[in-house]
């Protein structure tokens, strides 16, 4: 999909790219290519795709693939989308942190793409880690920026919540960058598409799980302990928090699950 073809596509449907949505079209065809070529997935498989924008992945993705469901946020786009000819996609007009998991299969879903919105990457992600944990594959498009905070490890700035469900789900690694002038309208940052391969730890990821993570980085500088004291029993806290002093910052992702596990099955057995 052309610069060109953007505009024209944009002037027809009297549509105007909204920056509080974080609008901006990719119009290389080069780096479109590129993105399918990392999916890698099979004729049945469930694809979801978020923010698909005009169909600049949408659009080959449904020449490849029979199973496809795409979530956009904007009306204009999504009933462009919807009677787009190519486009043979399922689509629900909705913001993605809105959707209901029924909705679209969620459990069934098997590769995620998306040209995340960079004001809302960190939900959305959490999100897909949570409804989509049988997915066996993402490619996301993030801001450069941003890639730090993804794949950072204990002791760092950076490390957080979503540095941990990262790591969880399996390797991530940073596939190329894509400048500016790869979209349209041009934005100020530099973009990065990065590849999440599922692991082994995947299947630890629930809601539940997600919410204790963020727990126990509600304050980053109070100990462990102090975070979780409000959501779980002093006693079941003191036998499996071996390090009374430890810091959420200080743990590797899978002392996360296996701590998580632990409360909650001695909380069961009580």
């Amino acid at each position: 999909m052309s610069r060109e073809e953007v505009k024209r596509i944009l002037d027809e449907e009297k549509i105007l790219p909204r920056s509080r949505f974080g609008q901006n079209f990719l119009v290389d065809d080069d780096v479109i290519g590129r993105i399918i070529g990392l999916i890698g997935a099979e004729q049945e498989d469930l694809i979801l795709e978020i923010g698909p924008g005009l169909g600049a992945l949408t659009k080959p993705m449904c020449a490849f693939y029979g199973n496809i469901t795409a979530v956009e946020i904007d009306k204009d786009l999504a009933t462009y989308l919807d009677n787009e000819p190519s486009v043979t996609a399922k689509i629900i007009n909705s913001d993605y942190l809105k959707v209901k998991v029924d909705s679209y299969n969620a459990s069934d879903v098997s590769y995620v793409v998306s040209n995340l919105p960079y004001y809302c990457m960190t939900p959305v992600m959490k999100k897909i880690f949570s409804d989509c944990n049988n997915a066996r594959k993402m490619v996301l498009m993030t801001e450069d920026e941003a890639y730090p905070r993804i794949v950072a490890t204990k002791n760092t700035k950076d490390y957080g919540p979503l540095a941990v469900l990262v790591s969880l789900f399996g390797v991530c690694s940073k596939e190329f960058n894509v400048p500016g002038n790869c979209f349209y309208p041009v934005p100020r940052t530099l973009s990065c598409v990065i590849s999440l391969e599922r692991g082994e730890e995947a299947s630890s990821i629930t809601p539940d799980f997600i919410s204790f993570v963020e727990k126990c980085f509600a304050m980053r500088r109070k100990k462990l302990m102090n975070n979780l004291k409000p959501y779980y029993p002093q006693d079941v806290l003191d036998r499996v928090i071996g390090n009374k002093d430890i810091r959420a910052e200080d743990m590797e992702s899978i002392e996360f699950s296996r701590l998580y596990r632990d409360i909650i099955s001695m909380i069961s057995n009580k």
